[in-house]
Order: C-alpha cells, then structure tokens, then sequence
C-alpha cells in the first residue's frame, strides 16, 4: 500500500511539474522582442483570437491555451483591442493579460504632414481604422465640419508630437484628441503674440507652414517669417515657392520654373496675394514660435545659399537679391540641377 500511495505521489509530483511548465514558463514560439494580436470584435472574439495564434505560431500549445482561457473565462471578458504577446511570455500570463484586458496604446508619432494621404496612411498603420475609411473622413466636409475645420484648415489641427492613444479610437477621435492638444498649445501668451502680428493663430500656422518648407535651419526660421510679413504689409505677393509646390502636389520639386509659376491654384502665391487658404504642412513646434517671434527686419528677399548648405542670403533691395540668385542659379547650373 505505502508503495501505491508513494508511487502516486510521484505521479502527481510529475504531472504537477509538467503543468506547472505547460503554464508557467516560456510559451512563446517567436524570435523577435514581442508580437502583437488583435481583438476586433467581443463576440467572436475566441475565434479571432485563435486564428492568429494558430497562423502566426505565437504559443507553443495553442490547444491548452484555449482551454485555459476559456476555464477563465476570457472570451466573456476581453475587449476589442490591441495585445502585446513578449518573447518567454507564459500561458497563463498570456491568458491574465488578455483576461484583465491589458492593452498596448499605439503611438501616433507625427513629423511632416502634407496631405490627407499622409494622416490617413499613419492611422492605417497605427490604429484599427484603415487607412482607405481614414482618408474617407479626412475628406468628408461634414466630418470636418464637426471639428471647426474644412478642406484647407484641417492641418492646423495638428501640432506634431507623440500622441499616445487605444488601438481602437476611430478617426474621429484621432482627430478630437488632436484637436485638443491644439487648443492646448495655443495659450494665452501665443495667442497674444499672434495679435500683436495682426494675425490670427491660423494664419501664423499657414505662415509657419511656409517656413517650415524653406529651411531647416531654426536660426533662419524668424528671418524668413519677418520677409513674408514686410511682404505682406507692403502689398507684396508672398512669392513662396513651396506653395507652387504644394499646388502641384510635387514635393520632390528642388528648382521652380517659369511654367510652374503659372499653375492655376489658389495656393499659388506668386499670383495670389496675401497668406494661402490654409497651411502647406504641419509645422514643427519650433518655427510656429519662431514666426510668433519673428525679429524686426527690413528685408524683403532671401535666396539659398550657393554653398547648398541649407543656409540663405537675405536681402532688403531686389538689386541685391538678383546678385545672390544669379550665383545661387549658376551652382544649379554647374551640379546639373534642373527639377
């Protein structure tokens, strides 16, 4: 009897350890730091959840997870959404995070935007919507509507950051939160800044915008500003070449030509006068400021450097600028530079 019953304590002893490493220790079937699975839809969520276990060989024993999570009841319990599975990760870790419904945020990491593309595309990468229903809103009046902007202004929305958010928030939330944000930056002090320019926070961002496409250079940023603005005030057509690209939807452009000038577009601001109907891109932080706090100048023309170094000549009298643009053509010329 004494040997039945130690007999059957190893058993259990065994059978204790094989459980305990079924459930205990790594699980995982993948190389990489950590994999992701999605949660669509709560009620059929088990059968989601399995095909991209079973497809993508996360776990190691795809059959006892579905056992255990169904003794705990995880598919009665799980939430739409988006879950991170880490390499040596447990089952029964596995199954507690999806349990207790432990999600990863997506990160909406925002540089340069140009184009309802460029959101829509990030969305699609990024969150549950895809990016075909993103750009659908992004291009929809009404839906713009909602959020106090149309066709043209929607990018001043969007102050570029990293936004952290659920997988599964809808575009229009996106935006929302965005939106937010926005009205954050935009304190009393800015806001004030932007009056003593005679302008309103839109048209510093749309004048931004600018700035941002001709330089990365943050020191030039507050010079270039100040020759839109003496532009401005004098009557001048801003003459800003990014704008003839935007126009023409060709952000590859590095030399602007006669013919490009003539493009029939309200964004074109050699034959516009005064600020375009809305922003160009998403300006950075930085040279929204750097407009905000533009010095005083008289000058009325820049050029990029001959050098191409990123840097440019500023002018106050045309003759001056002709000198500097002459020089800045020739080095084209010379380099074989010619769109």
């Amino acid at each position: 009897m004494k040997k039945i019953l130690r007999l059957l304590f190893i058993v259990i002893l065994l059978l204790a350890g094989v459980l305990y490493w079924l459930l205990f220790t790594s699980a995982t079937r993948f190389d990489e730091k950590s994999k992701y699975v999605h949660v669509y839809e709560q009620n059929t969520a088990e059968s989601e959840m399995m095909e991209q276990l079973s497809g993508s060989s996360l776990v190691n024993n795809t059959g006892l997870f579905r056992f255990v999570a169904s003794r705990l009841n995880v598919w009665k319990r799980i939430k739409p959404g988006r879950f991170e599975i880490t390499k040596g990760q447990s089952l029964m870790s596995i199954v507690r995070m999806l349990r207790n419904n432990k999600q990863v945020p997506s990160k909406l990491v925002i540089n340069k935007l140009r184009v309802p593309e460029d959101l829509a595309k990030l969305i699609g990468r990024n969150f549950r919507t895809d990016s075909a229903t993103a750009m659908q809103f992004l291009t929809n009046k009404d839906s713009l509507q909602k959020l106090g902007v149309d066709s043209d202004s929607w990018l001043t929305l969007v102050i570029p950051d990293t936004y952290i958010m659920n997988w599964n928030t809808s575009t229009f939330k996106i935006l929302s939160r965005l939106k937010s944000e926005q009205e954050d930056f935009w304190t009393a002090e800015r806001k004030q800044k932007a009056i003593n320019l005679g302008l309103t926070p839109e048209q510093v961002y749309a004048l931004a915008s600018i700035v941002e496409e001709e330089t990365n250079a943050n020191q030039e940023k507050g010079n270039i500003a100040s020759v839109y603005m003496n532009r401005i005030s004098k009557g001048m057509a801003l003459g800003a070449d990014p704008t003839i690209k935007f126009a023409l939807k060709n952000f590859a452009l590095r030399r602007i030509h006669f013919g490009d000038l003539q493009v029939a577009s309200p964004y074109n601001t050699y034959r516009n006068k005064g600020l375009p109907p809305g922003p160009i891109c998403t300006p950075s932080k930085i040279t929204i400021d750097a407009v905000l706090d533009a010095p005083r100048t008289d000058y009325l023309f820049f050029v990029a450097s001959a050098e191409l170094n990123g840097t440019h000549h500023f002018s106050s009298t045309y003759a001056e600028h002709q000198q500097y643009a002459k020089t800045y053509q020739e080095e084209l010329n010379k380099r074989g530079i010619n769109k």
